[in-house]
């Protein structure tokens, strides 16, 4: 029987991820097999988690999978002696309008699965006010509960002090305190955290992390404040259909954000996987009979995407005969130009009329729900796909015929509908879900 936690906080950016890498490292440095999860869409953290346990971790989340879908993913957990949810944003923050099984909130996956929950507080700027916060978190919602919390970025001995007798007052457990630790900060870029696969000296930065944090956090605390737990077993599993028996799946820095639970489920159900990367001016695999393009960041790349003319050539030949698809920056690829931060135009592959500028940069995110009007790789026509998008680029143009009709999280139909021509399509929203 595993022990079960949910890692969150008040907000964004206050230390979420490190504690929970730290703590899994802290605690298979101790002989425990930590298996970690990510609560919400953010397709980058997991990998950071496995980084930390040895393990696959995945994403489970309330707007776009239902309870049959998270039950199935975090079965996963069963032979683990810990298990670690990592959330996102702030506890209860979501979308208004309910999805599959909620609003996309930690706080859902805390209550579904009974987890209890451990707060990463920074206090800069603030004392009293600190408990003041925790308090309210801890009271918000009935049946989410609140194990501790772990205070970030104190400033000095004294304000701990202030910290920790407010909290002990509002009788809010303090697991342990953080001084500021430059050592530990993970690197950042314009979509999130620079990813774990780019950086050399990750397994160095989580094993400091974990004897920071060790150092600092009572780990016997928090390890008895989880609760005990055995997954149910899930009636159904992914209601998911891969692309092909066989996909040709691009994979090098630039293209990068694929959900693992999606890969998992593609060859679970008997799909294979040959991987190619565009970076290195590699084709499609002539083997295969679909490829995917998945986002990432083509447009750091895009004078060598452009120039690479075998990877181009070879990908044109491929969409005569098969079908391609693009997501996000996969589908920016597929489209005739990009223009990147400094304005200079790259023309892509030309497999649709897409044209893309990072220099009008503005930010589009959020949880998108398409109904297909045409079939694209595993899907038929009438398909609800749900889905996230996150992205800085701009449609300069978009002709070809739309793909889906796209809403966001409040019911608006929004421009990005994707495209079709031929045998190639593409969405700017990376796919998680279809609706049973």
């Amino acid at each position: 029987m595993a022990a079960g936690l949910v890692i969150s906080a008040p907000a964004s950016g206050v230390g979420k991820t490190t504690l929970t890498l730290a703590l899994a490292r802290a605690w298979r440095h101790r002989g425990l097999n930590v298996q970690c999860f990510k609560s919400g869409p953010d397709y980058i953290d997991p990998a950071f988690h496995a980084a930390a346990t040895g393990r696959a971790s995945v994403n489970v989340d309330s707007w776009a999978m239902d309870r049959e879908t998270i039950a199935h993913l975090v079965s996963r957990g069963v032979d683990a002696d810990v298990v670690l949810a990592e959330g996102s944003m702030g506890l209860f923050d979501g979308v208004a309008a309910r999805g599959v099984s909620g609003t996309g909130a930690t706080a859902d996956i805390a209550e579904m699965l009974g987890w209890p929950v451990v707060l990463v507080i920074d206090p800069s700027g603030q004392a009293q006010t600190a408990a003041a916060i925790a308090a309210g978190l801890r009271d918000y919602r009935a049946g989410v509960n609140l194990a501790g919390v772990v205070l970030n970025r104190v400033a000095s001995p004294r304000h701990e002090e202030l910290v920790r007798h407010a909290l002990n007052e509002a009788g809010i457990a303090v697991f342990g305190a953080l001084p500021r630790h430059a050592e530990i900060s993970l690197p950042k870029r314009h979509l999130g955290l620079v990813q774990a696969e780019e950086q050399a000296e990750i397994d160095k930065l989580i094993d400091e992390a974990a004897r920071f944090v060790a150092e600092h956090v009572d780990l016997d605390a928090v390890l008895r404040s989880a609760a005990s737990w055995s997954p149910q077993p899930a009636v159904n599993g992914l209601n998911v259909t891969p692309p092909g028996q066989r996909i040709a799946l691009a994979r090098d820095a630039a293209f990068s954000f694929v959900y693992p639970h999606m890969l998992e489920a593609w060859r679970g159900a008997g799909a294979e996987i040959s991987t190619f990367s565009p970076l290195a001016d590699e084709a499609p695999d002539a083997s295969a009979d679909v490829c995917w393009l998945p986002g990432g960041y083509p447009e750091l790349h895009a004078g060598k995407i452009a120039a690479n003319a075998h990877f181009r050539s070879g990908l044109r030949a491929f969409a005569e005969t098969r079908p391609v698809h693009g997501e996000c920056g996969g589908y920016m690829v597929l489209g005739t130009a990009l223009t990147d931060a400094e304005g200079a135009r790259h023309e892509m592959t030309g497999l649709l009329g897409l044209e893309t500028s990072f220099a009008k940069r503005r930010m589009h995110l959020g949880y998108r729900l398409a109904e297909l009007a045409a079939p694209m790789p595993g899907h038929r026509p009438g398909a609800r796909l749900r889905g996230h998008e996150f992205h800085y680029s701009t449609i300069i143009a978009q002709p070809d015929m739309p793909l889906a009709v796209v809403h966001d999280a409040t019911g608006a139909v929004i421009a990005e509908t994707g495209s079709r021509r031929g045998h190639v399509t593409g969405t700017f929203f990376h796919l998680i879900a279809e609706d049973r």
